[in-house]
């Protein structure tokens, strides 16, 4: 059928384009060219939302009044999913005709007859194929499979020290695998794709153990002096802290990215596949089993939606399902005062974030349009609440609520209730990483605006995440100032500034008064992070920036790492 085949010939371009844009992160690794990597990074969240469109407004010509007839597009369907038995990521090009049709119908929730709902099978076989992988057998002589690995990895860049290398990381290799105790190995696998992000490359593979696999992840790093297999990841936390929510995509020049995902979630058994699809590249097909798996926890659970915990926004209403760990956000018709912001401004930010590199620090927001959920799940004051103060984006359909806009994340516990609730030991550990965040987001040119403990989250790793984005900008355009001293001692108290104040003139001293932590917390965060208080961090950090400088960030420990990313 003509248009199974004209949506099909658009599938294969828009997957062509991301893939070309992806293919070329190997080589900006090897050339340290991380000006184009971080290039190709924007270029390739632009370009699949981009061509979509475009193949949108061309498809749509093409079909004429037929556009819109849902009889036409259940053809289709039938069509198009004949031309998917031979396709390498079915998943990825069912995801496509569902973004291709919705937009054309106009279809709001689910039209179970037209869109691919039910996930694509897999292609066959449990692992990815042999030509994907690099496997080893085992002779307990870490130090030569580390020797034969980086020989097929066979990089068009000269290493600094490879033999030193080798021999710290076997080291640290064979101390943990003695640690853990149990049967050696039966054999290494490693995936061929190298996974590129930022300054840094990954080399991704697993231990085949007799009751299963562990991770095993080797970041490489290219400083001036040459290539360095930096450390060995070999725990699944860590190596779920690599992939996490908060970070930007990796680049993997792969045609079958399926296979890609069933090998991580062998060594990430937690980590939901729609984190795993969107960690490399694909968010649109991420938001896609975000939307299947919600789906099925809501056809196997009965709680209400409600309210989620943590202090009341002044800019979004957030809530969320007891029972599954996503929060919806939703922008208010009207925001509280003092907030001056608008609407198109918070969307604004969310779309810096995600074009930002978010360094571990910025959650991660899967945007969804025209999603419909049924009335029975909400909790009358909750409902009561969205209707009242949100009505130009939610509204009743009969049985079901519908919400034209809204944002998911990831749902996490508010650091200003970690610190209240959790034992000591996690609370004073979340109090300094709270400052490492801040500290982390100025080096990655985010000044978050609002520092109120209530902003943050705390991950299931204990990392703290900034997640409220209404006050967010950029450090460089900021302006850093010391308040000036009252001219007499009644100056102080006077409600308003005794000076002027710009839009964005911002004082750092005047931070410690919107933190609100407990006295010994507060000490505690002062004697790591004091010179967060002080103007001349901030401007420091903004001459950096101007300087064109890229700062190292490192999703892992550095206890046995080798040097810096330069």
């Amino acid at each position: 059928m003509r248009g199974a085949q004209a949506v099909y010939s658009a599938c294969v371009e828009v997957r062509r384009a991301f893939d070309d844009i992806t293919s070329r992160a190997r080589g900006r690794f090897e050339r340290r060219d991380w000006r184009g990597m971080q290039a190709d990074a924007v270029e390739r969240l632009e370009v699949t939302p981009r061509l979509v469109a475009l193949a949108v407004e061309q498809l749509g010509s093409l079909m004429g009044r037929r556009r819109a007839d849902p009889a036409f597009w259940r053809a289709i369907h039938g069509a198009y999913a004949a031309l998917l038995k031979e396709d390498p990521d079915p998943q990825l090009a069912q995801t496509f005709f569902n973004s291709v049709s919705r937009r054309l119908l106009g279809t709001v929730g689910l039209a179970e007859d037209i869109d691919f709902f039910t996930s694509a099978p897999d292609p066959e076989g449990g692992d990815p194929d042999r030509d994907m992988l690099h496997r080893y057998p085992w002779n307990g002589d870490v130090a030569a499979l580390l020797d034969r690995m980086l020989a097929d990895l066979d990089l068009a860049a000269t290493f600094r020290d490879r033999e030193g290398d080798i021999k710290r990381v076997a080291a640290l290799m064979s101390k943990h695998l003695s640690a853990q105790g149990g049967p050696p190995p039966l054999a290494v696998e490693m995936l061929r794709p190298l996974f590129v992000r930022n300054k840094g490359a990954y080399m991704v593979g697993r231990f085949c153990l007799p009751a299963g696999y562990r991770p095993l992840v080797l970041p490489l790093v290219h400083p001036p002096a040459g290539v360095g297999l930096d450390t060995a990841l070999l725990d699944e936390d860590l190596v779920s802290i690599v992939f996490s929510f908060a970070r930007s995509y990796f680049h993997v020049a792969s045609e079958r990215h399926g296979e890609l995902i069933r090998f991580l979630r062998s060594i990430l058994p937690l980590k939901p596949v729609t984190e795993l699809y969107i960690a490399i590249g694909h968010n649109k097909h991420g938001k896609t089993e975000m939307y299947r798996s919600l789906r099925r926890h809501m056809d196997n659970s009965d709680d209400a939606f409600v309210t989620a915990a943590g202090s009341r926004g002044m800019v979004m209403l957030v809530f969320t399902l007891p029972s599954y760990d996503i929060v919806f956000k939703i922008i208010r018709d009207r925001f509280d005062r003092p907030k001056t912001s608008t609407r198109n401004l918070v969307m604004e930010r969310y779309r810096l974030v995600f074009k930002h590199d978010r360094v571990g620090r910025l959650v991660d927001a899967q945007e969804f349009t025209r999603l419909r959920l049924p009335r029975r799940r909400f909790g009358r004051e909750l409902l009561v609440d969205l209707l009242q103060n949100a009505a130009r984006t939610v509204h009743l359909e009969g049985d079901d609520v519908v919400i034209d806009h809204v944002y998911l994340e990831r749902r996490m516990i508010p650091l200003n209730i970690f610190v209240r609730r959790e034992e000591e030991a996690a609370a004073r550990a979340a109090v300094v990483d709270y400052g490492n965040a801040i500290r982390e987001l100025a080096a990655a040119n985010i000044f978050p605006g609002d520092f109120l403990l209530k902003n943050f989250g705390v991950t299931r790793h204990g990392r703290v995440v900034f997640y409220d984005y209404d006050e967010l900008c950029l450090v460089t355009d900021c302006r850093f100032r010391r308040m000036p001293p009252p001219r007499y001692p009644e100056e102080e108290l006077d409600p308003e500034p005794w000076f002027a104040v710009k839009e964005n003139d911002i004082f750092p001293e005047e931070f410690r008064r919107f933190i609100g932590l407990p006295a010994d917390l507060a000490n505690l965060f002062e004697r790591h992070h004091s010179d967060l208080f002080t103007v001349a961090f901030w401007r420091d950090q903004q001459e950096r920036h101007r300087r064109g400088e890229l700062m190292d960030f490192f999703p892992y420990p550095r206890d046995a790492a080798s040097a810096s990313w330069g």
